[in-house]
């Protein structure tokens, strides 16, 4: 991974990298891919970053294809009250194709039928990690919390990478991500290579397990810190 700028995101992102080192051992069982969901916001304001998301989710493959590989899943919320989710998929180039058919559309977050779905998914089979991106909560938080502290007893962390910096928005992906036993850091426009490395270090992390994470290359997945619970002993 490349050197980052020395900005507040790109802080973070490190502090985030650094949180994510101390989470508990989740190795998924010998012959199995990790699963992984990867839920974007496709509200009208998300084109870009969906776009970029595109391009840079074939690194999750890529990055974790020592390790066993990794089961994506695509998810996402737009329109009036639309919500799809793919098969877990196993090839970068067939989730290319999924979701350049995708274009963004005006609507209101529905991080709840997020959180539900994923909830739904690990129960029938366990989901490594969810990973969010996203640029505004416009729930109630309380909900949100609540199905986010079910996804921690399952074991199921929420990673949410937060673009624009909106205070509202940032404490509740916060809580969230605390609830779950995940983590929060933000991204801006201008930082696709911070949101190709917390991508990278996600994919590392669902598929080999904390001990990958700290085998990854590169500053920035190395510089880990606290935000996290604690393993458990």
């Amino acid at each position: 991974m490349s050197n980052l700028p020395d900005t507040p995101a790109t802080a973070a992102v490190a502090a985030f990298l650094k949180r994510v080192e101390s989470l508990p051992q989740a190795r998924p069982a010998s012959g199995k891919r990790g699963r992984l969901v990867f839920a974007i916001d496709a509200t009208a304001s998300r084109q870009p970053t969906w776009d970029r998301a595109c391009q840079l989710q074939g690194e999750m493959f890529q990055a974790t294809r020592d390790l066993g590989g990794l089961a994506i899943q695509l998810a996402y919320y737009r329109g009036f009250m639309e919500f799809a989710a793919t098969p877990f998929l196993t090839d970068s180039d067939d989730l290319t194709r999924r979701m350049a058919g995708v274009q963004c559309l005006g609507g209101q977050t529905q991080i709840q039928r997020v959180l539900d779905h994923v909830l739904l998914e690990t129960k029938r089979e366990r989901v490594n990690a969810l990973v969010f991106v996203g640029d505004a909560v416009e729930e109630a938080v309380d909900p949100l919390c609540h199905v986010a502290g079910q996804l921690g007893l399952h074991g199921t962390p929420v990673f949410c990478f937060h673009e624009g910096g909106h205070p509202q928005a940032a404490e509740a992906l916060k809580q969230i991500a605390r609830l779950s036993g995940g983590a929060y850091a933000p991204f801006d426009t201008a930082s696709a290579a911070a949101l190709r490395d917390l991508l990278r270090a996600v994919a590392v992390y669902a598929a080999g397990g904390r001990s990958a994470l700290t085998r990854l290359p590169g500053g920035a997945a190395q510089r880990i810190a606290g935000q996290l619970p604690a393993p458990k002993s």
